[in-house]
């Protein structure tokens, strides 16, 4: 399967109480459809006490059977919460956007998806901005 097939059959299902294990939201979601996996992701710093970070991700064989997931399980109690069930959205790339570890302006095709206009497009190849200053490796008014 694909990955934009599996990140199509795969819910996100927030809410979730610090007691809840992954046999806990398996037997809630079982009823929908083949579960092929269950993920709850655990806290960054061990010391915290919590168990996850109080979300799951449902992966189902079927893309129909998320969607089913979804209409039943959306505001529903569990653990004498209200989760939250909706579409899981496939995580961005760690190279690419904002909240990656890369400059935007330093990003493949940034600055040509983002001219606002001639100039901008100039810019891309045109000559260096910084070229001619290599002398000025001093700040203040010029030493006469």
């Amino acid at each position: 399967m694909s990955d934009a097939a599996r990140w199509k059959a795969t819910v996100y299902v927030g809410g979730l109480a610090p007691q809840v294990t992954n046999a806990n939201v398996v037997d809630a979601f079982i009823p929908f459809g083949e579960i092929v996996e269950v993920k709850l992701p655990k806290p960054d710093s061990s010391n915290s006490g919590e168990t996850h970070k109080g979300f799951a991700y449902v992966e189902f064989e079927d893309s129909a059977d998320a969607k089913e997931a979804i209409d039943n399980m959306d505001q529903a109690e569990f653990f004498g919460r209200t989760l939250k069930v909706s579409q899981a959205k496939a995580p961005k790339s760690a190279q690419e956007g904002l909240g990656s570890k890369t400059a935007v302006w330093d990003q493949e095709g940034w600055l040509a998806e983002n001219a606002e206009g001639e100039a901008d497009l100039q810019a891309l190849s045109g000559p260096d901005p910084m070229q001619g200053l290599e002398e000025l490796d001093v700040a203040g008014p010029k030493q006469q």
